[in-house]
């Protein structure tokens, strides 16, 4: 007994050794270079995959495409994703059959939602469906181009439905949002790499391929580039692309500030590349260098590590003709490695989770109710009530008899040019048809003239859906009606061509509702007089009709916030290439009484707030405020804080958005509504010490629901 009971010993002991053995060996990589192995630095591996290419790989490396065939390294691609996979849509993305894709609204619409847990999901989708479409059907690439962190500084710009609107510090939120979406929560591994877009102040498309957006160095670090480093340094962001314009004279795919602030400052090491066409501009357009051959060096000297041009041959002559080393290439195209590996492709698929997605998937994706959901809430929450007179809405299925669904945007959900294909659409009549139906007669005619009238005549409401169409029903580069816009194009006009028709409707039946879905503020002044409801959504989300029925029948109510001021007419705007703010641009400058303000947006019940408080903690301000619901329905309101410099050294605005909170209420309930002001968003870029400081100054913390309707104010000293 005593020596079987040994040999069982030596054999448990032999058996824990083997499990040691065994984890050591699970835990070493066999690799034929040191780049494979997943346990070295970053820096390491880059070094090692630069040090093995040959200057042709290097060279082509140059690209979106940066795969390394011999040594087995596989690259991703770019794909659009500005509001949902783009792998089809207007545009043709994705090369090759379409994929069907979820898709949310526009981004405008997006942050209109003023809900950054709602913006952070959408991104989760949406880099789940690219991790999907790019293992599982070999489609796309997971570096997605967005978000778009431009300002919307006019209402004229034809790519306004790309950006979250005028304010730095909200876009900049809504921004680092999707960011963390999009690339997920991993300590070690991205869902996707998130890649900014346009670097910097490209906020006009006529001429944009050789103008320049000029402004003071306060306006960069205060203002332009705010949204920017917000995504960088807060978001995690290593990627964005440089602007087609100048900026004080410099073609922004060239300019210093890209190594200077974005590299140097910011910590970027990822990748920065060109837009389409950019490096042929800066000799056709710009006219800044003679011979594509320099212009080319002078990219990759900037920082530039991913051309969307043809750059092989400029960029071999450049070394030839000694403009340009390979030394000089080696340390750009690190930067294109580095997002590789965060994103786990050069890894075993067992080490990064995100690699698993599609092989256990029984549904594709854009098909479950979780990401339909997600497109449904996020849709809910961006649709802002412009006016409610006498409680028009919601409407009562039980007592109407009929209602007549009219205007060109009635039947139809309309994509723009950045728009994947979704998987289905709801027109606003197909959403209201279900809403009501068996209860209410729904009446419909695409026509705008005598029948439409009757039909409206003969119904009990009329609901008109006008706005514009995103790709305008037209060829790149034209828009036949001077209010719209798109990429290329800006508005002539912000004034509503259908605004007749809304005239016309009203006359025969004054309960008449405007559904305005637009990407661009209207000065939709008489609208705004004479009609007693209007309610505002962007385009392009599958599920419009269900979304603006479920607001219009009281089932869901609006809480949706405005993220540009609208102005009542053109002559309230300054030029449009007057890119300094100070005169006259957003909330914080805008001169006279616009037509919405900044922030705007009504709801179906009323708020009420009080007891404003501050308590100082080390480097930031807790503001403190209670918000109680005091109507008789459940609903959110939009806790808004904003600042104002009292005795400030330098000119400030008249306030600024610091932080916001969208909150949900039950009849009845109070919150208290707690938001940090920290100071660094205080401070001001002193161009002298080329420092942001921090003044001892008095501001005025002012919490309201829009910037026109502030409901509690307080002064406090900043030390």
């Amino acid at each position: 007994m005593k020596m079987k009971k040994k040999i069982s010993e030596q054999i448990m002991a032999l058996g824990g050794l083997c499990s040691v053995f065994c984890l050591l060996v699970s835990s070493f990589v066999f690799a034929a270079y040191p780049f494979e192995d997943p346990n070295l630095p970053i820096e390491d591996r880059v070094n090692n995959i630069v040090s093995l290419m040959t200057i042709d790989e290097k060279i082509s490396a140059l690209s979106t495409d940066p795969n390394v065939g011999r040594l087995g390294i596989k690259g991703s691609r770019h794909i659009e994703g500005l509001h949902g996979v783009a792998l089809g849509g207007p545009g043709g993305w994705g090369r090759g059959k379409i994929v069907t894709t979820t898709q949310f609204p526009q981004a405008i619409g997006m942050a209109e939602t003023w809900d950054t847990d709602i913006i952070q999901q959408a991104g989760a989708v949406e880099g789940y469906e690219a991790r999907y479409a790019f293992q599982k059907l070999n489609r796309g690439g997971l570096v997605v181009r967005a978000p778009n962190a431009d300002l919307g500084r006019d209402p004229r710009w034809g790519r306004t439905e790309e950006c979250y609107g005028e304010d730095p510090y909200f876009n900049g939120a809504i921004s680092v949002a999707f960011i963390k979406g999009l690339q997920g929560d991993h300590p070690k591994y991205w869902q996707t790499a998130a890649l900014l877009k346009h670097f910097l102040a490209n906020s006009n498309e006529n001429g944009r391929g050789s103008s320049s957006s000029n402004f003071d160095q306060r306006q960069l670090r205060e203002y332009y580039s705010v949204p920017f480093k917000m995504g960088v340094v807060e978001g995690g962001a290593r990627c964005y692309m440089a602007a087609y314009n100048a900026y004080n004279g410099i073609p922004c795919t060239i300019h210093p500030i890209l190594k200077d602030i974005t590299v140097n400052e910011w910590g970027l090491d990822g990748i920065i590349c060109t837009d389409a066409g950019s490096l042929k501009n800066l000799v056709t357009k710009h006219e800044y260098y003679r011979h594509i051959e320099l212009a080319a060096a002078v990219c990759v000297k900037a920082g530039i590590n991913q051309f969307l041009d043809r750059h092989r041959d400029p960029v071999k002559n450049a070394l030839n003709y000694n403009l340009l080393t390979e030394s000089e290439i080696d340390e750009v195209i690190k930067g294109n490695y580095r997002v590789m590996i965060r994103l786990g492709l050069l890894d075993p698929p067992d080490k990064n989770p995100y690699a698993n997605i599609g092989k256990t998937d029984t549904l594709e994706p854009w098909l479950t109710e979780k990401h339909k959901q997600v497109a449904r809430e996020i849709t809910q929450k961006s649709i802002v009530l412009l006016k409610n007179d006498n409680n028009t809405l919601p409407l009562d299925a039980n007592n109407i008899k009929s209602i007549a669904v009219l205007g060109p945007r009635a039947n139809e959900v309309l994509l723009d040019w950045y728009s994947g294909t979704p998987p289905y659409t709801v027109s606003p009549l197909e959403g209201i048809k279900n809403r009501v139906a068996g209860k209410v007669t729904v009446n419909y005619t695409d026509d705008t003239n005598e029948q439409a009238l009757q039909l409206a005549h003969s119904s009990d409401v009329a609901i008109v859906c006008v706005g514009n169409h995103p790709t305008c029903d037209a060829p790149f580069g034209r828009c036949p009606v001077p209010s719209e816009g798109k990429e290329a194009v800006d508005r002539n006009s912000i004034s509503l061509e259908q605004e007749s028709f809304i005239k016309k409707v009203y006359r025969v039946n004054p309960n008449t509702i405007v559904v305005l879905i637009c990407n661009f503020p209207y000065a939709i002044t008489w609208t705004q007089h004479n009609i007693p409801a209007i309610v505002h959504l962007a385009n392009n989300s599958q599920e419009t009709g269900n979304a603006l029925a479920d607001v219009l029948f009281g089932d869901y109510n609006p809480a949706g916030r405005l993220v540009q001021t609208w102005p009542r007419s053109l002559d309230q705007l300054p030029p449009m290439m007057d890119y300094d703010i100070r005169n006259g641009r957003t909330y914080m400058y805008f001169k006279g009484e616009p037509l919405y303000p900044f922030g705007f947006g009504l709801s179906y019940t009323t708020f009420s707030y009080s007891n404003l408080k501050t308590s100082s903690v080390a480097g930031e301000i807790i503001v403190t405020a209670d918000i109680k619901n005091t109507g008789s329905l459940a609903g959110d309101e939009v806790v808004q804080l904003y600042v104002k410099h009292l005795g400030s050294e330098v000119q400030r605005p008249s306030k600024e958005l610091k932080g916001f909170k969208r909150i949900s209420l039950q009849p009845g309930e109070t919150k208290t509504v707690k938001i940090p002001l920290k100071a660094e968003t205080l401070a001001y870029w002193d161009a002298d010490t080329q420092k942001y400081v921090v003044e001892k100054d008095k501001i005025k913390i002012m919490v309201g629901s829009s910037s026109a309707d502030i409901k509690l104010e307080k002064t406090v000293a900043v030390q």
